[in-house]
Parts: structure tokens; sequence; C-alpha cells
């Protein structure tokens, strides 16, 4: 069931320990939108925990550091940018149907909990984590605020995607002026940091990336074996994707990462008019239409011909 703000308000004010729900391979937005939440509970005297399937990444150590939560058996079920329970990893098998709340921007969200808060054209979940703690009068920390503006400042592509909402400008000026956040530092942590496994990935970019239907679809493949060459996490890849719709005539990129053998992590992004949400639906996956993903099994080759095949069928030819 859909709800807005007074439904979510009153769910929130009397849920009591809540485990906080982010999905697999975390990124800035679930996590700023987790410890968000978090920080906003905490001044509401309510203990929470906020919990994913993979580790957190230690560029956000800065959001993660203040502890995960107290060990309890949760009475409240909340996820925050989680479209689809498969995204819990591990977690969706203890808490896939039995989440009480979700918080979410994503157009592909299935509606699975009992309540669904659902802003698609937010540009982050930590957009409307913000807009939940203003309507509910509720006091926005410090900490809340860095991990806010980090989770609006990476789903934007630091403001640069066309995603970015004029509310997205607002909230980030407002965490700077009335929190005094160190914006320049999360900037720099997120979008400029690399390991030098990393930049020697980066370099490889024109052997890697392969023009497929035209040169309207690029691929980058990056198999477990090249990140172990390159000694890489696949946290450190966060941020690739948009690498493969630079090519000046490319439609659609795709980025496939080798989460484990022959199981790939593929993020597609649209150059412009293609909605690559609707390619990801059907092949099991989702998000937005400029921004999306999905998991395939397979050999390279086959999961690789599999994609191309979808998305040749979404440019009708």
């Amino acid at each position: 069931m859909f709800i807005g703000y007074s439904e979510t308000e009153t769910f929130l004010r009397n849920c009591r320990d809540a485990v906080i729900i982010t999905h697999q391979s975390p990124d800035g937005d679930c996590i700023g939108a987790g410890f968000g939440l978090k920080d906003i509970l905490a001044e509401l005297g309510i203990r929470s925990r906020v919990i994913c399937s993979d580790e957190f990444p230690k560029r956000y150590n800065f959001m993660t550091s203040t502890g995960a939560g107290e060990d309890f058996e949760p009475e409240a079920i909340i996820a925050v940018d989680i479209a689809d329970p498969k995204l819990m990893g591990k977690y969706e098998e203890i808490y896939g149907t039995k989440v009480q709340l979700c918080i979410d921007h994503h157009e592909s969200n299935k509606n699975y909990a009992e309540k669904t808060l659902l802003r698609e054209k937010a540009t982050a979940t930590c957009e409307i984590i913000y807009d939940i703690a203003k309507y509910m009068g509720v006091t926005i920390t410090k900490h809340c605020a860095m991990c806010l503006y980090t989770g609006i400042a990476t789903d934007s592509g630091c403001f640069r995607y066309d995603c970015t909402t004029p509310r997205a400008h607002e909230i980030a000026a407002e965490m700077k002026r009335s929190y005094d956040i160190n914006f320049a530092k999360i900037n720099r942590y997120m979008f400029e940091v690399k390991s030098l496994g990393r930049i020697k990935l980066e370099a490889k970019v024109t052997e890697l990336m392969e023009e497929h239907l035209g040169g309207k679809l690029a691929v980058i493949a990056v198999t477990q074996d090249m990140m172990k060459e390159l000694k890489i996490t696949p946290d450190e890849l966060e941020g690739f994707a948009p690498l493969t719709i630079q090519l000046e005539n490319t439609e659609v990129g795709i980025l496939m990462r080798e989460r484990e053998p022959n199981v790939f992590k593929c993020s597609f992004r649209s150059a412009d008019q293609v909605n690559v949400s609707a390619i990801c639906q059907t092949v099991g996956g989702g998000g937005h239409a400029k921004a999306a993903g999905c998991m395939i099994e397979g050999s390279l080759e086959d999961a690789k011909a599999y994609l191309i095949n979808a998305v040749r069928k979404a440019l009708g030819e």
C-alpha cells in the first residue's frame, strides 16, 4: 500500500526496535538513507540498527563509523532505497516478506512492503528522508546532514545527472548553510579518491569497452580475474558505469561486474531517450529511466549476448 508523509510519521513515531535494511552492493544513497533515518529515530528515542548483505565500503566510514546499532530482536522492519526484496541479498529470506515500511524513489518499486512511501521523482532516497525529518519537525544532526548530503550527491553524480531536481540543490544548500558540513571533503572521497588499481582499470577502459549495435550500445565487462590482477574490490567499481556512455554515438551503456563465478551485476546507463529501467525489468531488474540494473547468470559471452539482444529489442532493431 502506497502512503504519504502523514502515515509515514505515524508509523515512525510508534515503531520500536527497528531494523533498517539497505540493498546489497551498497552505495552512497542507501547508506546515507539508512544511517540518516537511524539518526532521526534516535532523536525520537527509538532504537534501530542498519544492516546490509554486503560490507559497507571503507570510503563511507564517516557515516557508518557511528555504529550500525545495538543487537536486539526487531519489532519494526524498514527498507530504504530497495525497489525489490531480492536486492536485500542474504536478508531476503529473513525479511523479504516482513517489511512494514519501504522508503524509496525507484519507479520500478515492486510495492512489496505493507506500507510504501514512494517518490519516483526524487533525486535520491536521502531527499525523501530529509523531507520526512522536516515534515515531522525532528532535529537533523550534523551526522545526519552528512549522510543526506552524501546520498543526494552520489545519486545525482555530484549534481550532473538530469535526475537532479531543484529540491536536491535546495537540500544540499541547506546542509551546507545550516550544518557546516565539509562538502568538499565528502565530494573528494566520493568522486576523486581512488586506489591505484582503480586508476589502472580506468586506463584499460579503451581496451575493455566494446561497441555493439552500430555503436549505439557500449559494454564494459570486468571479471573477477581482472579485479584480482589489479587488486581492486567490487565496491571500487561504483561510479564506473557512466563511463559506458561517454562515446559520442552511444545510446545505452552497460557495465558488467562479476560478483561471483558466472554471476554478473549489470549497471545500465542511458545517454538520452532510452528507458533502461524498462530493459532491466525484462531481465528481472529495475531502477530509473536513465540508470538501472539487473543480475544475470551464465558465462561472460552468454550473459553479454543476452543483454545485447535485450537492448536490440528495446531499440527496435
